[in-house]
């Protein structure tokens, strides 16, 4: 998925909007409001549009992961990288880190990984006669969590506190993270040896499962000219990879997303897909409320980064894969039948009554 063009340029848009607003107290931008909005540039999302330019000094392609984290962080949600080893997960999220002035530490799982080893322990100070918190990894920006379907179960589910509440509790007391934070997962396949498939509860965290894909040619050349040439995946900065953005930036961009104009009719359709996945044949496990919700947030966050104040169907369309596969599992005959997950979801965008 790549974003649409920017349409502060050109805010034509095929779809109707609807004559009424919603019915919140508080409503968001209405939408003669928001178009008139999208007709002037804005700085701040000209700003994060250009993480993609600095990320591209660094990786080749990728251009739907790195919108897509883009997307997760406005949103506060967590992505989960998917692919083989030696396609740049790493690489890519520490270049995202760095394009927006974050700090961000890396955590190899391993099958010996204890909980304690990710959120922290307290440890006794005999000077003091007492017991201190040392925090561990997770006490960062943004958290690289490198292969983590290779360590078990109790470990990986050390991070749902960390995930959904943005703090960890240890011996009785509950310790806030910093702001804003993001888990970026990275996982092998799972028919690889090794791995523990993570658990449902831990998936409906994610915001977005993106799927790192080995290069097309052109871009396996370049990423071997470049290394021709000196790059070093060490040294960002000699890459003349730069921060364009801050956290301040962000927090100003998750408010402009907050008022990002949503209709009723958007809303009842993310909510048809959303049941459509718990009534298809072959799933065995649909979306639950919590991903229909996030969807909603992403489709928000999709709109305001497309330059438009309101959402369409097609942002809705745009992220459905990214949002929904992870949170669905295919029944075995299904699996057995030669279906895939992907495929369901496009049947069931293609059945599903679309808002005009």
């Amino acid at each position: 998925m790549t974003l649409p063009p920017d349409e502060t340029a050109s805010p034509q848009r095929p779809i109707q909007q609807p004559t009424q607003p919603p019915h919140n107290p508080a409503p968001p931008t209405e939408p003669a409001q928001a178009r008139a909005q999208a007709q002037q540039r804005d700085p701040l999302r000209d700003a994060l549009n250009g993480v993609r330019t600095q990320i591209a000094k660094a990786v080749v392609g990728q251009d739907e992961a790195v919108t897509g984290m883009l997307i997760a962080l406005l949103c506060q949600g967590h992505v989960l990288l998917e692919g083989v080893p030696g396609v740049a997960k790493t690489l890519l999220v520490r270049s995202f880190a760095r394009s927006l002035s974050l700090d961000n530490t890396r955590i190899q799982f391993t099958p010996d990984l204890m909980p304690s080893d990710v959120t922290g322990s307290l440890v006794y100070d005999a000077s003091a006669s007492n017991f201190e918190f040392r925090s561990g990894p997770v006490f960062t920006n943004i958290l690289i969590a490198d292969e983590i379907n290779r360590t078990p179960p109790k470990t990986q589910s050390a991070l749902l506190e960390a995930m959904e509440e943005h703090q960890v509790s240890v011996g009785g007391r509950s310790r806030p993270l910093p702001e804003p934070f993001l888990v970026a997962a990275t996982q092998n396949p799972l028919e690889y040896e090794g791995t523990y498939p993570l658990p449902e509860a831990q998936l409906d965290r994610f915001l977005f499962k993106l799927v790192l894909g080995l290069p097309e040619r052109d871009h396996e050349m370049e990423i071997l000219n470049r290394h021709a040439r000196g790059f070093d995946a060490s040294h960002l900065a000699e890459a003349g990879l730069e921060p364009v953005a801050d956290v301040t930036m962000i927090r100003a961009a998750r408010d402009a997303i907050a008022e990002v104009y949503i209709a009723p009719e958007i809303i009842t359709y993310i909510v048809d897909l959303a049941r459509a996945t718990r009534q298809a044949p072959s799933l065995a496990l649909g979306v639950s409320p919590r991903g229909a919700t996030r969807m909603l947030s992403a489709a928000r966050a999709y709109a305001w980064l497309s330059g438009r104040g309101f959402v369409t169907p097609d942002d809705v369309k745009a992220l459905v894969h990214m949002t929904l596969s992870h949170r669905v599992i295919l029944r075995p005959e299904a699996q057995m039948d030669g279906l895939t997950v992907g495929q369901v979801l496009d049947s069931i965008v293609a059945t599903t009554d679309v808002p005009r």
